[in-house]
């Protein structure tokens, strides 16, 4: 006797095929590789916010893609906003961070970012052989590769020998009244003007700008802009970065640079920075960018770009023949301690 098969309702038969899918789509969701890394190397890029130089940058990045075959995604800003563009852009993102490393050209401010906790600590090998002068304490930034602030001159108008030995010196009227200083508001001249106030106090940095204005320095939107004022002529001085006088230079340029010193605290240098993003804790593959950044391959090749930045491996520093800087006396913590007051004078004075 045959056996009659009951058909199902063609209604059940589609919501049985739906279910079908969905559970496969589940399953292959669930089977699929993290995009995030987890050891292999991630399929997503990491999200890298940088104030470095682009011409420099992106040698690096371009260098870590190809030997590491990992990919990233570069932020940057402009010479006017910097660092402190970035900075401003990670404490908006705060909630919902977007990037995973700030890779920083200097170092005052990402100490404000760790102060903020948004940075999350991560205590990289390729920093062992890094003095701890350089390294936070908590592991949440690594310094390395200086630049030293420094002014630049023409030496056909100006002797060294005449040159100012310490910053106090620009205020003298000869020398202010033909001087370029770029917007203290944003990159290493926050920080510089930062470390004054720290070592001098805030009525003498306040007497010191005034005393500037009075004599009619040239206030510009960047380091590289008081440059090449100082190469067209407009000024005999520009107080800048050395990278910057170093890529003058090797465009052909005839300036020099003198390194002033804050008396008892010696030359000021900026390293810079890297740090890991808080919310990017368990991001190996932000770990290995941050290994990469600080590794003394990258440390060399920034040092023998036209950057010139100056190691802080006494090792590196024997090899190519370049000065060993001690670190600045007046420390990261001190300068971010300083910085408010040192902004708020700063507009008051200077920029009025």
């Amino acid at each position: 006797m045959k056996t009659k098969l009951r058909t199902l309702p063609g209604s059940i038969v589609r919501y049985a095929m739906v279910v079908a899918s969905f559970a496969a789509v589940l399953f292959g969701v669930a089977c699929k590789p993290s995009t995030e890394s987890t050891g292999d190397q991630p399929k997503q890029p990491v999200v890298l916010y940088s104030s470095v130089d682009e011409r420099f940058l992106r040698e690096v990045v371009a260098t870590y893609e190809r030997e590491t075959g990992g990919r990233i995604e570069l932020i940057t800003d402009s010479e006017a906003g910097k660092t402190t563009g970035l900075v401003n852009r990670i404490r908006a993102e705060k909630d919902r961070p977007r990037a995973n490393v700030f890779w920083s050209s200097e170092q005052s401010q990402t100490v404000l970012l760790a102060r903020e906790g948004l940075l999350a600590p991560y205590d990289s090998p390729s920093a062992a052989d890094i003095d701890p002068l350089y390294r936070d304490k908590d592991h949440l930034w690594t310094g390395f590769a200086l630049r030293a602030r420094v002014v630049a001159y023409d030496p056909e108008k100006t002797e060294s020998a005449n040159m100012p030995k310490y910053w106090e010196d620009l205020a003298r009227e000869d020398i202010a009244s033909n001087l370029a200083i770029a917007n203290p508001l944003f990159g290493t001249t926050r920080g510089h003007v930062a470390a004054l106030a720290a070592d001098w106090g805030s009525e003498r940095l306040k007497s010191y700008l005034e005393q500037l204005v009075a004599h009619g320095v040239l206030v510009t939107d960047g380091n590289s802009t008081a440059v090449r004022r100082l190469i067209a002529g407009d000024v005999h001085y520009a107080m800048t970065d050395s990278d910057d006088v170093l890529v003058a230079q090797r465009k052909g340029h005839k300036i020099e640079m003198a390194f002033p010193e804050l008396k008892g605290a010696g030359i000021l240098t900026i390293p810079n920075t890297v740090a890991l993003l808080k919310g990017s804790e368990g991001h190996a593959a932000a770990h290995r960018l941050i290994d990469f950044i600080l590794s003394p391959k990258v440390e060399r090749m920034l040092a023998q770009s036209d950057s010139g930045n100056y190691p802080v491996r006494p090792s590196l520093c024997e090899a190519l023949n370049m000065p060993l800087f001690p670190a600045n006396k007046v420390s990261p913590d001190q300068i971010a301690d300083a910085m408010p007051e040192a902004i708020r004078i700063c507009r008051e004075t200077l920029l009025k």
